[in-house]
């Protein structure tokens, strides 16, 4: 094995990839079956996750897909119950089960915000309870939180989530510093814009995408399988010392003022 390879290597290690179904998490739950990865695509979407799925077992990787709430503890209990028989453990988690909504400050009401805020961060404070546990008895363990450009200066049209986003990044940070010693790290990657057709449908305008591409330094979006690097680098030991950080992967946005 190469120095690389060995210092990169992800093959055996089971991941869980909550939102799986998604067109961000559905990538890099591709790329930990290429990585040699045995993959448990979860989302709500059973048929997404299925697809997911069946795409890393036709490129001969071993994956299995989980019917999941993220807004239920006991579904993620259920869920890791299901890898445990399936494959025996979890070295990997990726909380990327989410919803946006572009409505406008003054109409949001409470049955929206009390359902994004809950996805992003009860589904996020979940993952960690539920699979942490585990991780902590093993000693060892990576859970990847998914942040946002959003999280920090908010973006306009996006009041909850952003909100929600702020506080993937605070929850990210204090959970690791609460298992710093255990051997399970925890950190957020923070993706710029990678739009889908639904955030095209719903905020991107010519207007608005010529604010973004003035804003981000590549200007351009970014393309879903420049995210795969950052995600697998920072669930192998390659990152053994990287806890509580929040890894942009933005072409340049968060360094962009004037």
């Amino acid at each position: 094995m190469s120095y690389l390879d060995q210092l990169f290597n992800l093959e055996g290690k089971v991941a869980a990839v909550t939102g799986g179904g998604g067109m961000l998490c559905g990538e890099m739950a591709r790329a930990f079956g290429k990585a040699g990865c045995q993959v448990a695509i979860m989302d709500s979407r059973l048929e997404k996750a299925e697809r997911v799925a069946s795409q890393i077992r036709e490129a001969g990787g071993k994956a299995i897909a989980l019917e999941h709430q993220a807004l239920s503890k006991e579904s993620f209990q259920n869920s890791l119950d299901q890898i445990l028989q399936s494959f025996g453990h979890c070295d990997i988690l990726i909380n990327g089960a989410g919803i946006n909504a572009p409505t406008p400050l003054m109409e949001i009401n409470e049955t929206e915000w009390d359902e994004i805020i809950g996805v992003h961060l009860k589904g996020t404070l979940f993952g960690c309870q539920v699979f942490g546990k585990h991780m902590l008895r093993r000693g060892s363990g990576s859970i990847l939180n998914l942040s946002s450009a959003s999280s920090g200066p908010p973006l306009s049209k996006a009041f909850t989530y952003s909100v929600a986003k702020a506080g993937i990044k605070n929850l990210t940070q204090n959970i690791a510093r609460e298992w710093g010693t255990s051997g399970v790290r925890v950190n957020s990657i923070k993706p710029g814009f990678f739009p889908t057709q639904w955030s095209i449908d719903n905020f991107i305008t010519e207007e608005r995408q010529a604010a973004i591409w003035g804003h981000t330094r590549m200007k351009r979006y970014g393309k879903v399988e420049e995210l795969v690097g950052a995600v697998l680098w920072v669930n192998s030991d390659a990152a053994s010392f990287v806890t509580g950080s929040e890894i942009a992967v933005d072409g340049g946005f968060s360094c962009m003022t004037i």
